[in-house]
């Protein structure tokens, strides 16, 4: 952040707005840039360049929250038959609506992605947080390649998930495989599932018993750990330098 000026859009739970202000008062620290701060729970959805983040709520001890990542410019060619079909005339709208934006006609309300014939599929990718409710994100999963969702427990620990508000790998992966969704990477483990594939138990307990109902591309994340999404949709895991 060293020699920053531009403002720095943070979007959090309100609290962290509250803790913030507090923190710069108590410190007296002065930011070379504007803090613009967007509070989560007022957060349907908010547009960036080429991104579009979209908010779902999810069910845990305390507020939390699942976050939609979809690409919003994809190379993609105009419906021209559609575009004509609506009477929207050659000129400003079609530039608009080729770049991404949506726009209004005629008093209605025109979504770009429903005016375009897309090269490949739009980029989505759905990061969850705490929660024990992983149907909840079945709209939010919808076009997704990857989830990305904390698999805490094993389901032999299902009573003790759900007393804290977690989930375990059967119950995230069977959710996974019910949406068809590609992939699923698996995330905030207990320590109590040991790196040693030969302990008991072990962090190769969650992977088999979410190998065990998902037939899709299954991830254990690991700290530092890298993917990739392409263009055409397709989801890797990067090596490690």
């Amino acid at each position: 952040m060293g020699g920053r000026k531009a403002p720095l859009t943070i979007v959090a739970p309100a609290g962290i707005k509250v803790w913030l202000e507090a923190t710069c008062e108590a410190t007296q620290l002065c930011l070379p840039f504007a803090l613009e701060f967007i509070a989560s729970e007022d957060l349907p959805s908010v547009e960036f360049e080429n991104m579009a983040v979209a908010t779902f709520a999810l069910s845990h001890r305390v507020a939390s929250y699942a976050y939609g990542f979809t690409e919003r410019k994809v190379d993609a060619d105009l419906n021209i038959k559609k575009l004509t079909q609506k009477g929207i005339p050659r000129g400003p709208l079609w530039g608009q609506l080729k770049q991404g934006f949506d726009v209004e006609f005629a008093g209605e309300q025109l979504k770009s992605q429903d005016f375009l014939i897309f090269k490949n599929k739009p980029r989505k990718i759905v990061i969850a947080g705490d929660n024990d409710q992983p149907d909840l994100l079945k709209d939010a999963c919808a076009g997704a390649q990857v989830l990305v969702h904390e698999a805490t427990y094993t389901e032999e620990m299902a009573q003790k998930a759900g007393d804290v508000g977690h989930s375990y790998a059967k119950l995230v992966a069977e959710f996974a495989e019910s949406v068809q969704l590609p992939n699923l990477v698996l995330t905030h483990f207990s320590p109590r599932y040991q790196l040693n594939p030969h302990a008991a138990p072990s962090i190769e307990d969650i992977r088999k018993e979410a190998q065990s109902v998902y037939s899709g591309s299954l991830y254990l994340a690991q700290d530092f750990g890298e993917y990739n999404v392409d263009k055409s949709g397709r989801f890797s895991e990067l090596a490690g330098e």
